[in-house]
């Protein structure tokens, strides 16, 4: 029975890959059928009605408020023009430097993707910054990249993200905490690489944009003028509180969303501006928050006793224990990460860490640090994420070479990602 589980997966994948199911719809129908196969009833306790659904939908509900509230933050950065404004200072600030345009915008790409990740921290962060960056040189491929290796930068300390790998893995939040912060160095290192050596490599391209630093009509924020600079420090308050002082992560983004509205708003107009941004922060978390439904259906299904027993004799028999091999192999295995594949942790990949923690493989730390390690690649190189497709897009070129730019450093993100977790919790 865990070989039919294990094609079935299989086929699940390949509905995602071919888009004949939207991600979250294959994921819950992928649920349903493991469930019916583990043997489950329909009703009653370990079931396919009780258990999987119901129980597992709300599963990952911390993770979902916290989508929210950061897509929240995120619509407030945007509307009261602190995002536009960190972008304007670091490009005037850079002038006709390439180089130091691109590491501008590559820390406020940084900053942002500490806030939101996927499309709305692509675009806060790209809209002014790619065109600037084509407009002093950086060839078009180069400044979609630099954008997206920015928000990399900013994963490890996006709080949603904790969230995420603390309800779906069970582990508390200082342990996802702690392996974040040995990760961050990585996506450092690794994303002034690629700028350092693309925009050096490539030399300037003094082509013609297709996009415009003005070609977005002028928003009521632009016109009033920029931020207060006070205000361009509200990206970075609920990371200092949850990093910081420990601060738990629904309160530190309320936090900072409370900030941007205070420090840009008169009194008079908070009420309109907090429903306004709070609306269009459900609309940007809608796809999300589906998701997330989805993969906590899945999480109940492989968690069911019957599926743990069916899976565990085939999962121990090819998971790798020696730190070197579980190096090496996991390496060799970063591309399935890749198209929606079976190691994108937000997709499958969250019912094979199920599967992982559930059969004791590994420990959950251990999955922990697979699991964000791959999230680093997915995050920048995959040619059907949603950041990857909008940055390749508005700059002129296609996801493809996007992804062949970038899979290189972000690789070396993952290799030392898997390092760190093979000798801290193999």
């Amino acid at each position: 029975m865990g070989l039919v589980i294990l094609l079935v997966m299989a086929a699940g994948v390949a509905l995602m890959l071919t888009r004949r199911l939207p991600t979250a719809f294959a994921l819950v129908l992928l649920a349903v059928v493991i469930a019916f196969l583990a043997g489950a009833p329909l009703t009653g306790e370990n079931s396919v009605l009780d258990t999987v659904l119901q129980e597992g939908a709300p599963t990952l509900a911390a993770t979902m408020i916290a989508i929210i509230l950061g897509s929240w933050l995120g619509k407030l950065l945007d509307e009261t023009g602190i995002a536009g404004t960190l972008v304007r200072k670091i490009v005037e600030f850079g002038g006709d430097r390439p180089t130091v345009v691109a590491l501008g915008v590559l820390a406020v790409s940084a900053l942002v993707g500490t806030v939101t990740g996927s499309a709305p921290a692509a675009m806060l962060a790209g809209i002014i910054g790619i065109p600037a960056m084509i407009a002093v040189g950086v060839p078009k491929v180069t400044a979609a990249g630099t954008v997206l290796m920015g928000i990399a930068v900013g994963i490890p300390f996006e709080l949603p993200v904790w969230q995420f790998f603390s309800t779906a893995l069970n582990l508390p939040i200082p342990t996802v905490r702690g392996f974040m912060v040995k990760l961050f160095p990585f996506a450092l290192v690794a994303a002034l690489a690629f700028v350092l050596v693309e925009t050096r490599r490539r030399g300037t391209e003094h082509s013609w944009s297709l996009k415009s630093v003005e070609a977005k009509p002028r928003s009521r924020r632009e016109q009033l003028g920029d931020a207060p600079w006070y205000a361009l420090l509200a990206p970075a308050v609920p990371l200092v509180l949850a990093l910081g002082f420990e601060l738990a992560i629904i309160p530190s983004l309320l936090a900072g969303v409370l900030y941007a509205l205070v420090t840009t708003t008169r009194p008079g107009e908070m009420n309109k501006r907090l429903l306004r941004t709070l609306y269009g922060g459900f609309e940007v978390a809608a796809p999300p928050i589906a998701l997330f439904i989805a993969i906590g259906v899945l999480l109940a299904a492989v968690k069911l006793p019957g599926a743990v027993d069916a899976l565990e004799p085939l999962v121990k028999a090819v998971s790798p224990h020696n730190p070197v091999v579980f190096v090496l192999v996991f390496t060799l295995l970063v591309p399935l990460c890749l198209y929606r594949g079976p190691l994108n942790v937000f997709g499958l990949g969250a019912g094979i860490a199920g599967v992982l923690i559930a059969t004791g493989i590994y420990p959950a730390a251990a999955v922990l640090g697979m699991a964000t390690s791959y999230n680093q690649v997915f995050g920048v190189a995959d040619p059907t994420s949603t950041q990857t497709v909008w940055s390749a897009q508005y700059a002129g070129v296609t996801p493809q070479q996007v992804m062949v730019r970038t899979l290189p450093y972000v690789w070396a993100v993952a290799l030392g990602g898997l390092c760190v977790t093979a000798a801290t919790y193999l």
